[in-house]
């Protein structure tokens, strides 16, 4: 399982621990921010996960302004890149996020759609020509209609190849996904309601040449 697909589960399991948590009490709140500067001290859960050379901790903490979700990120570089320049000691640097527990599972949420979208293992995240088998794929194109721009961009991933259609305002941007299966079925659909509407455009217009003579022909009767 790639780390991203993992750290999704993860995720699942901190929301649903937060669920179940009840409101902090002050004391509890004191207690869990009495740590060295005034930080967090206790976690109320913690998960980590290591691949290869990267360690990657989770800690679901609280402070005075709240429940939050702690990542870190760190990495061994390994002998020779020890402080200072020592032998030995394999120094590890990282990174480190912090996330309102408010907001896991629209996070969780987003990074589904990712994985979703561009699969989850980690040889397809690294893109090229092995992502989902395809070294080469259409381009893609974009149309304009009126103030929206519609791009067509065709991708692959672990599911196989899709199309990704984004309706593109000002204001927003929209997008659907269709699988490569269901091409034909879809430009199917499109073309059956191109003639459809080209038939409903046809008799909408000629019930509009039948009023015009029938009231032109009421207008000569009158005379």
């Amino acid at each position: 399982m790639s780390v991203a697909a993992e750290f999704r589960d993860y995720l699942g399991d901190f929301i649903e621990h937060y669920a179940q948590l009840g409101p902090s009490s002050p004391e509890q709140i004191a207690q869990s921010s009495s740590g060295e500067d005034g930080g967090p001290r206790r976690a109320l859960k913690s998960e980590f996960l290591v691949r290869e050379n990267r360690k990657y901790y989770l800690d679901l903490k609280e402070n005075q302004r709240g429940r939050f979700l702690r990542i870190r990120q760190t990495v061994n570089r390994g002998p020779g890149f020890g402080v200072g320049g020592g032998p030995g000691g394999g120094m590890q640097s990282g990174q480190t996020i912090a996330l309102p527990a408010q907001g896991l599972i629209e996070f969780r949420d987003a990074l589904a759609k990712l994985i979703d979208d561009y699969g989850g293992e980690d040889e397809e995240l690294a893109g090229g020509a092995g992502a989902g088998g395809y070294g080469e794929l259409p381009e893609g194109t974009s149309i304009t209609v009126d103030s929206k721009r519609f791009f067509f961009d065709v991708g692959s991933n672990k599911y196989g190849v899709f199309l990704r259609v984004s309706e593109v305002k000002p204001s927003y941007r929209n997008s659907i996904t269709v699988p490569f299966k269901a091409w034909s079925k879809f430009g199917g659909a499109f073309s059956r309601y191109a003639e459809e509407m080209k038939d409903i455009q046809e008799r909408q217009r000629d019930k509009v040449y039948e009023r015009r003579e029938e009231s032109e022909g009421d207008d000569v009767d009158d005379d």
